[in-house]
């Protein structure tokens, strides 16, 4: 079992790299102070902060546990392999075999994370969809990709809220924002911000004319206060009007939504999920500082670039995958090259091997 051993010895090692890479003890030292808090006699006080800290500690919890089990795995086999070596047992060495293999496969999947370790990728994320020119079909086009993020965040067990939406006249949506909570949310739908452009067959054309229709998915991270730049209130225009939401005694009859314009950049957020005028003003306040920080970061990698000769015009706007759906079946990623026929499981959330192939790209593109 030499080989073994030195193949589950490297697997170890390798294990314990990335442990500190991601820093696994900062996150059990977070999780106890999670649970300190948890057992405070007013932590119930505050129902939104109990809330934050309950989904916190839960995230931290499942992905501690995952890690340290792999590591109690790979020394429990570590452990059998020198026994076996000891007193050499043909059928237990295939079972062993099988569980390093199994193990090393685990591995592998939990790896995905160490793509994870941008500078916000942990952070929720803003998810906003806007429909491109085109009318209805563009529209339709703009609530197929909020079902397709919305399963995807489903799927991952995060939580979707949603702030504001206009929908279309006659189906779809012209846009709709919404906010994305998960641990890593934010690094998992980053790929997704850009240009995305849909080949089919029109359900809408009565001559069954092949339509090319184009959205827009714009994600930005969610930013602590701490984290924020500062707002100079004299730069704000605030506009109130009466909520379009879904359902529910006064949603339609008060000023409850907000739209909150920032003059110097032009930038617009608004806000009508929420009952209260000021919980409105809240969350659209809290959208836009998000907006500027990431504006500003933005603003100063290109300056950083630009001084070392190494910039290029990118508008983020810019096509980014194609799903075409006639007259063959195929969702292309412009960036990455990582393509699929299957549009169908795509377009039902997914996502992940486009993610995975959006993130190794970052680290290192494709050479033309």
């Amino acid at each position: 079992m030499k080989d073994e051993l030195k193949q589950l010895q490297a697997l170890r090692e390798k294990i314990d790299a990335t442990w500190n890479m991601l820093n696994v003890g900062g996150m059990i030292a977070e999780m106890h102070g999670c649970e300190a808090e948890m057992q405070s006699p007013d932590f119930w006080s505050d129902q939104n902060n109990a809330k934050a800290v309950g989904q916190r500690h839960e995230e931290l919890k499942n992905e501690v546990g995952t890690w340290k089990k792999i590591r109690q795995d790979v020394e429990e086999l570590i452990s059998l392999c020198s026994d076996l070596e000891r007193n050499p047992d043909d059928g237990m060495k295939q079972e062993v075999i099988q569980q390093i293999m199994a193990l090393e496969k685990k591995f592998s999947d939990l790896e995905f994370y160490v793509l994870l370790n941008g500078k916000h990728d942990k952070k929720n994320a803003i998810v906003a969809i806007h429909a491109g020119s085109g009318g209805t079909e563009a529209q339709d086009w703009a609530e197929m990709l909020l079902r397709m993020v919305m399963r995807y965040a489903e799927k991952k067990g995060w939580r979707a809220t949603m702030i504001d939406e206009s929908r279309g006249g006659e189906a779809g949506i012209k846009s709709a924002t919404f906010r994305v909570e998960g641990r890593y949310a934010y690094g998992h739908l980053k790929g997704e911000h850009g240009t995305h452009r849909l080949v089919r067959i029109s359900p809408f054309d009565a001559e069954k004319m092949r339509h090319t229709s184009f959205a827009l998915i714009e994600v930005i991270p969610e930013m602590e206060t701490s984290d924020t730049v500062t707002i100079n209130q004299n730069d704000l225009r605030i506009d109130t009007f009466m909520s379009g939401g879904k359902g529910g005694q006064s949603v339609n009859t008060t000023y409850s939504a907000v739209r909150i314009v920032h003059i110097p950049t032009g930038i617009t957020v608004q806000c009508q999920n929420e009952r209260s005028q000021l919980q409105n003003k809240e969350t659209a306040l809290r959208i836009l500082q998000s907006k500027l920080q990431k504006l500003q970061e933005e603003q100063e990698e290109k300056e950083r670039l630009e001084l070392r000769g190494e910039y290029k015009s990118a508008e983020w706007g810019n096509q980014i995958r194609s799903y075409v759906l006639h007259p063959y079946k195929m969702v292309k990623d412009v960036r990455t090259r990582y393509e699929t026929s299957d549009p169908d499981t795509v377009l039902n959330g997914e996502l992940d091997p486009f993610v995975e192939a959006y993130l190794k790209w970052v680290k290192l593109p494709p050479k033309e």
